[in-house]
Order: C-alpha cells, then sequence, then structure tokens
C-alpha cells in the first residue's frame, strides 16, 4: 500500500469517544499480580498492557522494589485505556486490595487519552 493510498484510509478514530476515554497506569509489588488480575477480570477489563520486572520506589511507605540482594522485591505495572465510567469503580477496588497490603505497595493513577487508533 502506497502512501498516497495510506492517507486516503478513512480514520477509526472517533472524537466522541476519545472524550470519554481514560489510561489507568497501576505499578504494584509482584506479590500482588493474582489479586490485581482478578480485580481486572472482576470489572471486564480485558485490554491492557502489562510489564513484568519494574523496578520502582514509593513515595509514601515501604521498601524499594530493586530486585537487589538489598532489596530483592520487583514491581509489576499494567496500563489499561478504558471508559470513564469504568475508572472509579476500578479505583475502589484497586484501593480496597491497597488498604488490605499496605506494605505491598500499590498505586493507580489516571491521564486522559488525548487520542487513539
Amino acid at each position: 500500500m502506497s502512501l498516497r493510498e495510506i492517507l486516503r484510509v478513512p480514520s477509526r478514530l472517533k472524537k466522541s469517544k476519545i472524550k470519554n476515554m481514560k489510561a489507568v497506569f497501576i505499578a504494584y509489588n509482584q506479590a500482588l499480580t493474582e489479586a490485581v488480575d482478578s480485580i481486572l477480570a472482576r470489572h471486564s477489563i480485558k485490554g491492557y498492557s502489562k510489564w513484568a520486572d519494574v523496578q520502582g520506589r514509593g513515595s509514601y511507605n515501604g521498601d524499594p522494589h530493586f530486585g537487589t540482594h538489598t532489596w530483592p522485591a520487583m514491581n509489576s505495572a499494567i496500563l489499561a485505556v478504558m471508559e470513564e465510567k469504568r475508572v472509579q469503580p476500578l479505583l475502589a477496588s484497586l484501593e480496597k486490595l491497597d488498604l488490605k497490603a499496605e506494605q505491598q505497595g500499590l498505586r493507580a493513577f489516571v491521564w486522559n487519552v488525548e487520542g487513539m487508533i
């Protein structure tokens, strides 16, 4: 397919849908993987990207997760894009998990989605 043909292909992008989309980034201790996966399944969050062996240090409590002899724990991270109405229920479930296992470490951040294909 030539560049000219590619540029003529109509966009699948729907502006109205983007306005209601959010990206949720979740960073958590790998010990919480099964619980986080269960929460995503319970909320029918199927489209996401996951990174294992993520190093990090929380800004509040807890130990660094560097995968070293001194700090052997490691994190994982997930980036999920979803409709805005699904964000708060997901965050509520993640917060419950975090309160149960505060020393493990779990954080979630929400960003606006400016564009997507």
